[in-house]
């Protein structure tokens, strides 16, 4: 069997969806792909704009490298596909490899917040001003792609952050593909929905993930065609087309929704530390629920999701009074 196959490669979040530079030394170059240069109209922080699309330090579809570029992996609708997207003087270039180049680079404009209103935002509170004053960059997201999204804000439900980036990682490497192009080392694009529907129980278990969240993601992948309609429709349409699923409430559509369709009135309710955040960082109150984050956020109606993140991005979060959530690893059992 020696030689019949080609070796497999070798093997954040922070709460706004800011994006600190990771190491890593890109592959040779297997040419210089397919190349679209846009320029913005505004202030473009591509840290700040791509920066939730990472799941975790070491997500294997996304890398930020010392030179300020950063790359994904993504499986699109015309196949696999490598971005790299780097900014230059006022513009942005971006470099596309795989079949699913042409796509990417088509797509480059809302992945950027090209269809992103930043002027609709009128701050109510003081420091939402100044972080927005101090955050000028800061765009909304479109990917136009929402398994990438919906499937590891599944394995993100009800655990650590930790849990399900290793979760995310983990699955990934395993079962998905390497990155097509120079893309850096260790990158993968994610597997396709027939992969996900394949995996066998004891690597979900391996990955730490439960037999709940898994069921949901198998569920999920089993009308991915159904589901990846949802970027055509309004968000309000597009949650409710998620939440169909048995497993997918409104915690997970909204957090899917932020990413593929860029909605910036969406904003994540059953969250455990943000309408803490939240009631802290405009009232004072540490102990805030659902109710009253969205009452504090009323305000900012169209624009909520926005006004969520520039707080989160403002550093301003209540001290901690209880221990860290332990981590449990169902793997070891």
């Amino acid at each position: 069997m020696a030689g019949r196959f080609a070796p497999r490669p070798t093997r954040t979040t922070v709460r706004g969806g800011d994006v600190s530079v990771a190491g890593g030394v890109p592959r040779q170059a297997a040419g210089p792909g397919r190349v679209r240069d846009w320029v913005p109209d505004g202030p473009l922080d591509l840290g700040l704009v791509l920066g939730p699309l990472r799941r975790g330090p070491g997500d294997p579809t996304f890398r930020a490298m010392p030179d300020g570029s950063v790359w994904r992996a993504c499986r699109t609708p015309a196949g696999p596909g490598t971005l790299r997207v780097c900014a230059y003087g006022g513009g942005v270039r971006g470099q596309a490899w795989g079949p699913g180049a042409e796509w990417l680079l088509e797509q480059l404009p809302e992945l950027l917040g090209a269809a992103d209103d930043p002027s609709a935002f009128v701050p109510r509170h003081r420091l939402v001003a100044q972080t927005r004053h101090r955050r000028p960059g800061l765009r909304l997201t479109r990917t136009g792609l929402v398994l990438e999204s919906l499937i590891p804000s599944i394995l993100e439900q009800k655990v650590t952050a930790d849990e399900a980036y290793r979760a995310w990682r983990l699955l990934v490497r395993k079962f998905g593909e390497p990155a097509p192009g120079p893309a850096p080392e260790r990158m993968c694009v994610m597997p396709a929905p027939r992969t996900w529907a394949l995996i066998p129980s004891w690597e979900w278990h391996r990955a730490g993930v439960d037999n709940k969240r898994a069921s949901t993601i198998l569920r999920a992948v089993r009308v991915a065609g159904r589901l990846e309609e949802a970027v055509r429709m309004e968000p309000g349409a597009a949650r409710a087309r998620l939440e169909v699923v048995s497993g997918i409430g409104p915690w997970t559509s909204a957090e899917t929704v932020q990413r593929s369709l860029g909605a910036a009135d969406e904003v994540t309710v059953g969250d455990l530390h943000l309408p803490r955040i939240v009631g802290w960082a405009l009232a004072g109150d540490r102990d805030a629920d659902d109710s009253v984050m969205l009452e504090l956020l009323e305000p900012y109606a169209g624009q909520r999701h926005r006004a969520a993140r520039l707080i989160l991005l403002s550093g301003r979060v209540p001290g901690r009074r209880v221990p860290k959530m332990p981590r449990w690893d169902i793997g070891q059992l």
